[in-house]
C-alpha cells in the first residue's frame, strides 16, 4: 500500500497543495481529477521527487528509502524526447540512467517495446512517431526500472480518438504489473480506466473512493423533459416541494430529485393538472460530469461560509 500523509506544498505563501492524505492499493488504477489549478500536477511532481514538499510524507514501502524516485515511474504531461534517437536507443539510454547494466537496459527495452505495442517501430527515429506512439514510448521509459508506482500526468488529453483508445487499453493492462495514478480532466476516461478517484479542488481532496461509492453519496435522480415554450417557467418547477433543483440545457429541462419514484409520479400529476403537453420525458440519473460539478460547487460554497 502506498501512503501519502498531510502532503503540503507552498509557493510564495500560497498553498498549491493543502494537507492532503490518501492511500493507493497495490495493482489498482486511481484517477486524480480536478479543474485546472486544483493541484494535480504539483501533487504528482512531489510524489515523483521532482519537487520537495513543504511538509508531509510519501511512503512507498515498509522501510524508508533515501530516494523515492527508485520506486516511481513518471510521465509528465508534455514529455520530451531526443527526436534523433530511435525508440529502442532512448529506452536503453534511460535504462542506463536508472542504473541498469547495458545488458539489462537492452533486454528491458526490447521487452517494453513489445509490451506497449511499438516493437515494430523500435528502430525508427522518435521524430517520426505519432502522438500515440510517443505516449506509449513515454510509458515504457517510466517503467524501465520496474517501479512500484506508475504516475501519468494527463496521458491522453492531447491524443486523437485512436491514440486515446490505445493508451487507455494499455493502462488497463498495466494494472496487472504495477499501481497506477494518473491525472485527468476528461471524466469519461477517468471512469473507464480507473478503479478509484481522488477529486481535488483548490489544493484539497474533496472526495475520494470508488466511482460507485461517490455516485451513491452524491448522485441525484433526474428527469429530462421538453415543454412547449412559454407554457411554464423554470421557477415554477423549482418551487415544487419534491424538486431539488432545475436547470435548462440545450432547450431541455433537467429536474433533479432525491426520490425518483415520488418525484416522477408527482411531476406527471403536475403536468396533467396544468394541462402541459410534454414533448419529451426521460427518467435517469446524473452524469459523471454533473456529479463532478455538484461536488466542486459544494466545496466552493463551503469555502465562502
Amino acid at each position: 500500500m502506498i501512503k501519502v500523509e498531510n502532503l503540503t506544498k507552498t509557493f510564495n505563501r500560497q498553498e498549491a497543495v493543502n494537507n492532503i492524505s490518501f492511500t493507493l492499493e497495490p495493482r489498482t488504477c486511481t484517477a486524480l481529477l480536478g479543474p485546472n489549478g486544483a493541484g494535480k500536477t504539483t501533487t504528482l511532481r512531489m510524489m515523483a521527487g521532482l519537487i520537495h514538499q513543504t511538509h508531509g510524507s510519501i511512503q512507498l514501502s515498509e522501510k524508508p528509502v533515501k530516494d523515492i524516485r527508485q520506486q516511481i515511474g513518471y510521465l509528465p504531461q508534455h514529455p520530451q524526447f531526443h527526436s534523433w534517437m530511435s525508440g529502442r536507443e532512448f529506452l536503453v539510454y534511460v535504462g542506463r540512467l536508472a542504473f541498469l547494466s547495458k545488458k539489462e537496459a537492452a533486454a528491458r527495452a526490447d521487452q517494453l517495446l513489445e509490451r506497449v505495442g511499438i516493437s515494430d517501430a523500435g528502430r525508427k527515429r522518435i521524430g517520426k512517431y505519432s502522438g500515440g506512439m510517443k505516449q506509449r514510448l513515454g510509458i515504457a521509459q517510466a517503467m524501465i526500472h520496474k517501479p512500484k508506482l506508475l504516475m501519468l500526468d494527463e496521458p491522453v488529453s492531447a491524443l486523437d480518438p485512436i491514440g486515446r483508445r490505445d493508451v487507455l487499453n494499455l493502462m488497463e493492462e498495466l494494472k496487472e504489473e504495477t499501481t497506477l495514478l494518473f491525472s485527468t480532466h476528461i471524466l469519461n476516461d477517468a471512469e473507464e480506466a480507473s478503479d478509484h478517484l481522488l477529486l481535488m479542488n483548490h489544493g484539497k481532496i474533496i472526495e475520494s473512493g470508488s466511482f460507485a461509492e461517490v455516485r451513491q453519496r452524491h448522485a441525484l435522480n433526474k428527469v429530462v423533459l421538453k415543454l412547449d415554450d412559454s407554457l411554464t417557467s423554470i421557477s415554477d418547477l423549482q418551487n415544487l416541494p419534491y424538486v431539488d433543483r432545475v436547470e435548462e440545457k440545450n432547450k431541455e429541462i433537467h429536474i433533479y430529485m432525491e426520490d425518483m419514484k415520488l418525484g416522477r409520479k408527482k411531476l406527471i400529476q403536475y403536468f396533467s393538472e396544468h394541462d402541459l403537453p410534454v414533448q419529451y420525458f426521460e427518467a435517469g440519473s446524473m452524469s459523471l460530469e454533473e456529479l463532478f460539478m455538484k461536488v466542486v460547487s459544494q466545496d466552493a460554497m463551503a469555502d465562502r461560509v
